[in-house]
């Protein structure tokens, strides 16, 4: 659909090892860039933005690049616009005013709360307590949880044999230990 110019398309992974994709501030650059790249309406209001902003030499505040995208997100008579947004779990949970997990689960309650027709978002995490404290009273037209799926934990099942059948390291280990390990990592492993 994409490809075909039927819908735009951004996304973002939070990754814990990647302090550049921990937080809204992270987050919503490369969604404005990703759904510019693809729109030259939105790529209109993005030039329009960083003219503003002295052509990049001043930074925009969290809130202006937030009103940013749901300009882009609230063009009259848009094709369906997929925001994908992976692991949010993977975002620092730490005290603060707010942490940059509360504050992207914010920027998610707002899209949500703007109830555009041609929005459609797609979220993935664990199910953690503060998590689907934000997301589940969202009412939200589909949740899918794979927490506790069969399918998932033959997954991680497969990638542990995978690694140990691979790496060298293991080839003097007993079946027995190997076994355990993998069975011990695929029940404690939590869906991840």
């Amino acid at each position: 659909m994409c490809n075909a110019g039927l819908a735009s398309m951004a996304y973002f992974y939070c990754d814990f090892k990647d302090n550049y994709k921990q937080s809204r501030l992270d987050m919503i650059p490369s969604l404005l860039t990703q759904l510019s790249a693809r729109s030259a309406r939105c790529r209109d209001i993005l030039s329009r933005f960083y003219s503003a902003y002295n052509r990049g030499a001043q930074m925009p505040t969290g809130l202006v690049l937030t009103e940013c995208l749901k300009e882009m997100l609230s063009l009259p008579g848009q094709n369906p616009v997929y925001i994908i947004i992976d692991a949010i779990d993977e975002c620092p949970d730490v005290p603060g005013v707010p942490s940059p997990r509360e504050d992207t689960l914010e920027l998610l309650k707002e899209l949500v709360e703007l109830r555009l027709p041609n929005l459609r978002l797609c979220v993935t995490s664990r199910p953690e307590i503060g998590i689907r404290a934000v997301l589940e009273p969202l009412s939200l037209s589909l949740r899918v949880s794979l927490h506790d799926e069969i399918g998932q934990k033959e997954d991680i099942v497969d990638y542990v044999s995978a690694v140990m059948g691979s790496d060298r390291g293991f080839e003097r280990w007993r079946d027995e230990d190997k076994d355990l390990v993998i069975k011990t990592l695929s029940e404690k492993a939590d869906g991840m």
